[in-house]
């Protein structure tokens, strides 16, 4: 009898959670389609224009689909870029295909996006359709303006399988098996990156996929992403894991919880019938009693995971990244693709286009104008950090209102700066400019002859503009120290 009151009130908890989540959610979304922030399928339709789908649409194994991509790279050379994020356990490359205007190397002030697909071998919607997706903004570039101008403004990364070695088990007409879906070593790569919490659930035996993709995405300072999976309908946000020990369901909303809603619902809603309230699939073979009956959800709210790829983005990268469920089969029959794109694609575009919703600019050094890298950007006490790179460049995706932006460095006095994202200005651009907090010091001139070593020393270190320390400087400072011990000394 105990226990079983004890079972009742903890689903009593759970069922208390999930409701708060909902309402959570529910308001944050009258408010964004209040605000005008969603856009439906249809609205999406009229504002992207008529554009051309690809003819075909094909499960293509790891040869073909590198034959694939190659012969598109060739067809369309000035807008495409392919290299290889890394390999898998059994040798075969994580190919990412480059889809911008300015494809081969990163462009200041241009925003970078990704796609990962296909990281559970036998989920496969999302691996053919980022091969359409490329097809489609290369196809349209020159007839497309809303295309064009995405292109343009932004560099696009598809990763069309992060577990090119699952998917070669993996069978075409699948709906809800697993074979497949680990890697050959026979692990699950959404439960294998650091756990955030270790000390519940630690990961172990991190596999060669997961480290290529964790080096990628730190070498690469990308601002939004998606990682596309299969299985049921809808878009789920972190947080992912909790400090459990039971794994049951515990609603776990980020610091940037509105913002990780808005940017699911907006997925969900420019879907055919994601956004919908109800079953997930339309086949109710496939419908499972604990899926959620909404088209987003807090992803720990649903069910834990440890070691997920999105919590690893949003805490170890300026990335902000969701989990898409794109359709309910895991690997569809090839008949059924067209229609499960036409489903997708507006959806997938979009997505792409929200990345350019973000306070962006770059800091500098007040006195040289030159980029500071590292320096820290937050909006409260509790929201992501992110972190300039490059020239200074900075990306902080955000939902409008007013933002008190602190910018900080360690050799910097920290700044704050109000900032406005508004309807007209949606993706506002500044540029913030820093000062030492000990100022540079101009370099001593040498006497016009062949320099001793021993008469100045250049720290590389500390001294990135290489300043000289000279000598005579030295001397200079320790004869002042010895004057002044003398005086102090006949005082005393």
């Amino acid at each position: 009898m105990r226990k079983t009151v004890i079972w009742l009130l903890l689903l009593c908890a759970f069922a208390h959670g999930s409701r708060h989540a909902e309402e959570d959610e529910q308001m944050l979304i009258r408010h964004f389609t209040k605000e005008g922030e969603i856009a439906t399928m249809n609205q999406l339709r009229e504002t992207i224009g008529p554009f051309r789908d690809p003819l075909h649409f094909r499960h293509m194994n790891y040869s073909t689909l590198t034959d694939h991509i190659h012969n598109l790279h060739r067809k369309y050379p000035n807008l495409t870029h392919i290299y290889s994020a890394g390999q898998s356990v059994e040798g075969r490359e994580l190919w990412v295909f480059v889809v911008s205007r300015y494809p081969k190397e990163h462009r200041k002030l241009i925003p970078e996006f990704k796609y990962v697909a296909n990281m559970h071998g036998n989920e496969v919607t999302g691996r053919v359709f980022l091969v359409s997706l490329a097809e489609t903004l290369l196809q349209n570039y020159n007839t497309n303006l809303w295309i064009h101008q995405l292109v343009d403004s932004t560099r696009i990364h598809l990763m069309p399988s992060m577990n090119p070695d699952g998917y070669e088990h993996a069978s075409e007409g699948d709906s809800s098996g697993i074979t497949g879906r680990q890697n050959a070593n026979g692990k699950d790569l959404n439960r294998n990156f650091p756990s955030r919490f270790p000390n519940y659930f630690p990961t172990s035996d991190i596999q060669p996929e997961t480290i290529a993709v964790m080096n990628w995405t730190r070498q690469i300072p990308f601002v939004l992403s998606a990682n596309l999976h299969g299985g049921t309908t809808l878009v789920n946000y972190p947080f992912d894991d909790y400090p459990t020990r039971t794994r049951q369901a515990h609603y776990a909303p980020s610091p940037d919880n509105a913002l990780f809603v808005r940017l699911a619902y907006s997925y969900a809603r420019g879907h055919e019938r994601m956004w919908k309230e109800g079953p997930r699939c339309l086949d109710d073979d496939l419908n499972v009693a604990v899926d959620p009956q909404n088209g987003i959800i807090n992803g720990a709210d649903w069910y834990i995971v440890s070691g997920g790829m999105q919590d690893w983005n949003y805490l170890n990268t300026n990335c902000f990244e969701l989990t898409v469920e794109m359709n309910c089969e895991k690997f569809p029959k090839t008949a059924k693709l067209v229609k499960l794109w036409e489903e997708n694609k507006y959806a997938l575009l979009k997505f792409i286009s929200l990345v350019h919703e973000a306070i962006h600019g770059l800091v500098i050094d007040a006195e040289t104008g030159e980029g500071i890298v590292n320096a820290t950007v937050s909006i409260d006490e509790k929201a992501k950090i992110v972190v300039s790179y490059g020239d200074g460049e900075f990306w902080r995706l955000t939902n409008r209102g007013t933002y008190e932006l602190t910018f900080d460095h360690s050799d910097y006095y920290p700044i704050t700066r109000t900032v406005h994202v508004t309807p007209q200005n949606r993706s506002p651009y500044i540029e913030v400019p820093l000062q030492r907090i000990v100022p540079r010091a101009k370099p001593t001139r040498i006497p016009i002859k062949p320099a001793n070593k021993d008469e100045y020393n250049v720290d590389p270190y500390r001294n990135k503009d290489l300043r000289i320390i000279t000598m005579s400087a030295v001397c200079h400072q320790f004869s002042s120290l010895v004057i002044l011990a003398v005086i102090l000394n006949r005082v005393l």
